[in-house]
């Protein structure tokens, strides 16, 4: 059945579900507040790295399974998406905190100092050694995002820009539905919904050159590295449990800088390109869901936590899925 449906936020998780749900026939409208593209959206300060066997180190079990989902999607989908693989490394003094994490992941293979060095010459006499997780993937977010945006109004569906939450979800009008996505925005509805700051520096060198993300671990600060193309790494990134919407602090940003300098010194000569900090949404679990109210009428597609763009295709096709025919899923609460 066709339904007028109306998604608010263009995020990574709103620009998703317009994308699939007007690919399935439905007739679409998405809604942002801000006037520019994606200018308070959270989403613009992710890595990106699809990344479920990483995260699954910390993250509830189930993300795996539903992440490798994703990353299948984002495949489908995406011609830009780099498929390099993803490194793991730690300082000579560091190795133990190397060891913990092959014990706590899946789908990794241990890569001597040489055979790291044919892979990311770069990184030659750094390391000695690393963990590969040669499935996972890594894109720019501002470019993926842009993508989404195009596709989703390729597919049939209406992008407006500086309009409230309010306009044409009510009256005579109203959609069928109505799919809130906008994060923080939503915490009225959902007071269990709670801030969780990001940080992340984006710096440009043309001094050393690298295929997929690295994650250097420590024993404080875990960091990553993250080619985004054109000789520009995003270095990221901070959690702090935070609301604060402000500017990155200078100790968020010297634990950034002197861990990219740790990955190689190179880094030490790169031009600083923007810092910039962004606040995202999580549940209690950390792991993001739609929630149904109101009989359907209202679905809450919420609680990214650092999961939006690996699971925004996942939440999707559930929505895409209970519209159709009432189908529920891991992520779907009703």
């Amino acid at each position: 059945m066709t339904r007028s449906i109306t998604v608010l936020g263009a995020g990574v998780l709103g620009l998703w579900q317009a994308l699939t749900l007007a690919r399935a026939g439905h007739r679409v409208r998405l809604l942002e507040s801000s006037v520019e593209p994606f200018a308070a959206a959270a989403s613009l300060y992710g890595g990106v790295m699809l990344a479920p066997e990483r995260e699954a180190e910390t993250a509830p079990a189930m993300l795996r399974e539903l992440g490798l989902e994703g990353v299948a999607l984002w495949r489908a989908l995406y011609p830009q998406l780099r498929c390099n693989g993803s490194l793991v490394v730690a300082s000579p003094r560091d190795q133990g905190e190397l060891e913990r994490f092959a014990q706590r992941t899946q789908g990794h293979g241990l890569l001597r100092a040489d055979e790291l060095a044919e892979r990311e010459p770069d990184l030659a006499g750094r390391f000695n050694g690393a963990l590969f997780f040669a499935d996972e993937a890594h894109m720019s977010a501002p470019d993926a995002l842009q993508f989404l945006l195009d596709e989703a109004r390729r597919a049939g569906a209406e992008i407006v820009f500086g309009v409230g939450a309010g306009a044409d979800t009510n009256g005579d009008n109203a959609a069928d539905v109505v799919i809130d996505c906008r994060g923080m925005a939503a915490r009225d509805h959902l007071p269990d919904l709670r801030g969780v700051r990001g940080e992340r520096v984006l710096i440009r060198s043309t001094d050393i050159t690298l295929s997929r993300p690295v994650q250097f671990l420590h024993p404080r600060i875990p960091l990553y590295v993250v080619p985004w193309g054109a000789g520009l790494y995003m270095i990221g990134a901070t959690v702090i449990e935070s609301e604060e919407p402000g500017a990155m602090s200078v100790r968020s940003a010297l634990e950034l800088l002197g861990g990219a300098y740790a990955v190689h010194p190179a880094f030490a000569e790169a031009e600083i390109v923007a810092f910039g900090a962004g606040v995202r949404p999580a549940f209690p679990d950390n792991v993001p869901r739609a929630i149904v109210r109101d009989g359907g009428r209202r679905i809450f597609v919420n609680g990214a936590y650092r999961h939006g763009f690996l699971l925004g295709p996942v939440l999707a096709r559930t929505v895409a899925d209970y519209l159709a025919d009432g189908r529920t899923g891991a992520l779907l609460r009703v």
